[in-house]
């Protein structure tokens, strides 16, 4: 491998934080919230299909675009980080491999990623692209990023239909992340199982899969 790139939530950043932000705006429980988050990931659909859930015909757009106005817009700090992220990029880098984080993400969660100033060579997201996972121009412009073949590129993540597979038929290595909703839901799936070339549960796994 020559360079590892890297999904955001739940792969870097957990979301709770983003969670329980909407759960308060809406005036849910976090936990009726969470709930549901869990239900339509076992179901297969998008998460966001969850705040549709509690709230039909919701404008997602708009909405965000009012908590942002109120000043209840996104945030993260080094609270939202994975015990193991700093750690595990650290030690990529220090094997010589290029470190690219790129998920499906606004350009604001891009910035506060930024500022965290962790060992990545490369931190970007979907909505500074203006292409989102899991998509072929997505995958194009990570390999553009990468400065590898596809054959010396590792996508890392926790989301199979966003992740793993979009990954894998662009040529891409992949590693699936047991980790959050998606994560340990779809682990032990047969078909996830066939297109990772590794299953993982901690990203200090990858120093020594990528040097064997």
């Amino acid at each position: 491998m020559e360079t590892i790139v890297f999904d955001i939530g739940e792969t870097l950043v957990r979301d709770d934080r983003y969670w329980a932000s909407w759960a308060e705006w809406l005036g849910v429980p976090g936990h009726t919230l969470s709930a549901l988050v869990g239900a339509v990931v076992s179901q297969g659909h998008d998460n966001a299909d969850a705040l549709r859930l509690l709230k039909p015909g919701i404008d997602i757009a708009a909405e965000y675009a009012a908590r942002e106005a109120a000043g209840e817009g996104e945030f993260l700090d080094e609270t939202d980080l994975y015990a193991d992220v700093r750690p595990g990029l650290a030690a990529l880098r220090e094997l010589g491999l290029r470190v690219v984080i790129a998920g499906n993400q606004t350009l604001r969660a891009g910035e506060l990623l930024q500022s965290l100033e962790l060992p990545a060579d490369l931190i970007t997201t979907s909505e500074q692209w203006g292409c989102a996972k899991p998509s072929k121009e997505f995958f194009a412009r990570v390999l553009d990023v990468s400065g590898a073949p596809a054959g010396g590129t590792l996508y890392v993540g926790d989301h199979p239909a966003n992740d793993v597979f979009p990954a894998k038929v662009a040529g891409l290595r992949t590693a699936h992340l047991r980790r959050g909703p998606w994560g340990y839901w779809w682990a032990d799936d047969p078909e996830v199982r066939a297109a990772a070339d590794w299953s993982i549960s901690s990203l200090a796994d990858l120093a020594d899969l990528v040097t064997e």
